[in-house]
């Protein structure tokens, strides 16, 4: 549940992004602004500390509450440019190395987008695991085949319901993390040689499911800030046989943004007209550092055509592979794959989620992570600005853990990746984000560690490194 200065905080964040105030403005005083929105002073208060905590404002003595100044550079603000033809997608060779990497002791972990142990809630999950084994006793070690726990789909049936969408357990078919179902989902609507219309850069997952596949890759233009562009969609599928598109809705990864939800709607309703599927990933639809949870692409679906996949990979525990597909009118093919492929999820895992999301606790879990990941990211954020090179830009995302940032002229991430890892730092150099390899001058960085000055001094190296180019 959000709080009441989380709210207030929000509403002063859209009226420093819309324009009311301006970098360098004075903001209203507490006790004003306290009464403007019938709040309490110690409400105004810590709205004021909470935008404070994340660099949006500064307090001056004796003079009140400012809009700080940006001290980043976004990417430029312009559409990308990905080869306007499909693609088939090559690049696991150098994805893999990165995952091999993630597995070596005493690296610095900025490459793959994992949440370190100390954001997720380990002890609470380790006493739902030892308390499911006592509920469901000898039920653990069978199978639980698709549709998957019931337990588990009534609880996640009612997290969707805060995504705005009025689902039945019934409609939820439990998988092994959120990339089977994206994969599952991909092969109920597609087949080998088809087109699938992506994000450039998208998550380098996708585009390996749709390497393994046997898939070709469309890229279209997406917008740092603003996500997919719909016209260029619009176009693309008017020239090419698309038969399905796979986007982060809430959240994307590398870029971090989130739709509008009026684009949203004319997504699903665009595609909805043309019957082609959307895919939608919102495994980090639970992370918005505005503490709201936003709508899913799903709640717009009237027709089925929206196969909604998400995970708790990101909020409780990757370990665990829980995840799940809403696969709409694919119901039936999606559960047959999933027994297919690996006949069950792990029964126990499952028991312990739903255990978990059933006694409480998991709300609270949520926002204490988001206020750390908004933390992690500013921080991260102003140590990019202060160590790169001139001309360097970065995103800011209005949610998750990951930064996109973009080299100056000559930069190439792929020379930083390989230096970097001979200093025991890892990155997630940008062609690996693109089916045509393309952002070489580009890098993610994901900030889900904690800060450190073991952390800042490989911030300082990377920026060093990126200099010498």
């Amino acid at each position: 549940m959000t709080t009441r200065y989380e709210r207030l905080a929000a509403d002063l964040i859209r009226q420093i992004e819309g324009g009311v105030y301006r970098p360098g403005d004075r903001l209203p005083g507490v006790r004003k602004l306290a009464a403007q929105q019938g709040v309490s002073v110690s409400t105004a208060v810590e709205a004021f500390r909470w935008l404070e905590d994340r660099g949006r404002i500064e307090a001056r003595p004796r003079s009140g509450f400012y809009v700080r100044a940006p001290q980043w550079q976004p990417p430029a603000a312009a559409l990308t440019e990905p080869p306007a033809m499909p693609t088939p997608v090559s690049g696991h060779a150098l994805v893999m190395r990165l995952v091999r990497a993630t597995m070596q002791p005493g690296l610095i972990q900025l490459g793959a987008a994992v949440p370190d142990a100390e954001f997720l809630p380990v002890k609470a999950v380790q006493r739902a695991f030892a308390s499911a084994s006592r509920r469901y006793g000898a039920r653990t070690a069978r199978y639980d085949f698709p549709p998957g726990a019931p337990e588990l789909r009534r609880e996640i049936a009612r997290r969707l319901a805060d995504a705005g969408c009025r689902v039945t357990p019934d409609e939820i078919v439990i998988t092994s993390g959120c990339l089977e179902a994206m994969s599952l989902g991909l092969r109920a609507v597609a087949r080998p040689g088809d087109v699938i219309a992506i994000e450039s850069p998208t998550f380098y997952g996708l585009l390996q499911v749709i390497e393994s596949l046997g898939m070709k890759a469309l890229e279209i233009p997406t917008h740092p800030v603003d996500g997919i562009s719909l016209e260029a969609l619009r176009l693309a599928i008017e020239q090419w046989p698309v038969a399905a598109c796979a986007l982060t809705i809430n959240h994307s990864n590398p870029f971090g943004n989130r739709l509008t939800d009026a684009k949203k709607q004319a997504l699903v309703e665009m595609l909805a007209a043309r019957r082609i599927p959307l895919i939608e990933d919102d495994i980090y639809g639970e992370l918005g550092f505005d503490q709201m949870r936003p709508p899913a692409a799903k709640a717009w679906d009237r027709d089925g055509g929206v196969i909604h996949c998400g995970s708790v990979s990101k909020t409780i525990a990757p370990g665990l592979r829980i995840g799940w597909a809403v696969p709409g009118r694919w119901q039936e093919q999606v559960e047959f794959l999933k027994y297919d492929t690996n006949l069950a999820t792990a029964t126990l895992p499952q028991l312990a989620v739903a255990e978990f999301l059933a006694v409480g606790g998991y709300d609270r879990h949520l926002r204490r992570v988001r206020d750390e990941y908004a933390r992690l990211i500013e921080r991260t954020l102003h140590a990019v600005t202060d160590h790169f090179p001139a001309g360097t830009r970065v995103t800011r995302p209005s949610g998750g853990f990951v930064l996109w940032v973009e080299l100056p002229e000559g930069g190439d991430a792929m020379v930083l990746h390989r230096q970097a890892l001979g200093h025991g730092i890892t990155i997630a150099p940008g062609p690996i984000f693109s089916a045509t390899q393309r952002y070489r001058n580009c890098l993610r960085l994901t900030c889900a560690q904690p800060w450190s000055e073991r952390m800042e001094q490989a911030l300082r190296t990377l920026g060093r490194l990126a200099a010498g180019m």
